[in-house]
């Protein structure tokens, strides 16, 4: 093959090897990996259960998806400056737990689509304009529920028939919403309700002496981040008055308080998982509803009971999902 035949057959060597790149391989940009940015309430398996979630949608953690992990260990005052990093750092997408933190992620970013996990009352507080079509750039799952106080109720006064007087522990930045919702409730079955308003644990004694002198025989404590991160001193608290109290959130019976009941938090963060991976697939925030708690539990911790010298009824212990011995 003389030197021109040879150059020809290079050139149509390297044509074809041009050609059979994949379309664009030569110019294409790396493919871009989602970012979401998780606040972490200190609750491991809520955390596990919003990866699980992914990882059932068939999400490759690191490869598909990345998440920028924030945690505020035990310290809910650290979760503005959290946020307002995750912002900075431009993340795909948030996912708040709670409502409290909501107007913080609000203020810092309306752009940005924003996933609530357990909030409280987002149509109350001005987070969404409703439930169905919540509109803006946030949206999820809310613990409230119309059943939810009530039920609690009914079942602290199976474990007490005599019960007439409940001292509620309510931390004042909550949604009233919560609060109304209770009174009603306490109201239906014929219980006074005691409304202990907390700003912070320096104002725990007073609320605590309080319920003493109105002769309270039974504690309900509110869900939020700072009662939280409180909640064994609360428990010894009741412990030590012969108070039983129930809480709303798994969390609260683990602590020491008598019972819990509420909606299932790893539930509610596994079921998040659906709304980032819907956002990824260019959903709109606005246009995906808010949904309420679909699964709940109930926890007895019997050390507690034990503690209080209850003999909790069969009945009683025959409805719980867990029992703490």
């Amino acid at each position: 093959m003389d030197v021109i035949g040879r150059t020809v057959a290079l050139f149509l060597c390297l044509a074809v090897a041009i050609c059979s790149l994949p379309r664009g391989a030569e110019t294409q940009p790396p493919t871009h990996v989602p970012r979401v940015g998780f606040l972490d309430p200190g609750q491991p398996e809520v955390g596990m259960a919003f990866r699980q979630g992914l990882e059932a949608l068939g999400y490759v953690m690191g490869q598909d998806i990345v998440l920028e992990w924030r945690s505020w260990e035990g310290s809910p005052t650290r979760a503005p400056e959290l946020i307002a990093d995750l912002v900075q750092q431009q993340v795909d997408i948030l996912v708040i737990p709670g409502s409290r933190l909501v107007r913080v992620a609000q203020q810092a970013t309306s752009t940005i689509p924003t996933v609530i996990v357990a909030g409280g009352d987002p149509v109350g507080q001005g987070f969404v304009v409703s439930l169905a079509r919540p509109g803006g750039n946030i949206t999820g799952l809310t613990i409230q529920h119309p059943q939810l106080h009530g039920k609690a109720l009914e079942l602290l006064k199976d474990a007490l028939p005599r019960l007439s007087r409940v001292a509620f522990l309510w931390e004042v930045t909550l949604d009233l919403s919560g609060r109304k919702a209770l009174e009603d409730a306490a109201r239906a079955l014929g219980i006074q309700l005691q409304v202990l308003e907390v700003r912070s644990p320096e104002e725990f004694p007073h609320a605590f002496q309080t319920a003493i002198n109105g002769r309270a025989e039974a504690l309900y404590v509110a869900e939020s981040a700072m009662l939280a991160v409180h909640l064994r001193t609360i428990a010894e608290f009741a412990i030590t008055r012969q108070l039983p109290a129930v809480g709303q959130l798994r969390p609260s019976a683990e602590a020491g308080l008598l019972m819990s009941y509420g909606p299932d938090l790893a539930d509610l963060f596994r079921r998040a998982a659906t709304y980032v991976d819907k956002i990824l697939q260019g959903a709109k925030p606005g246009d995906l509803p808010v949904e309420q708690p679909a699964k709940f539990e109930f926890v007895i911790n019997l050390k507690t009971a034990h503690a209080l010298g209850l003999t909790l009824p069969s009945s009683l212990l025959f409805q719980a999902t867990e029992i703490i011995r």
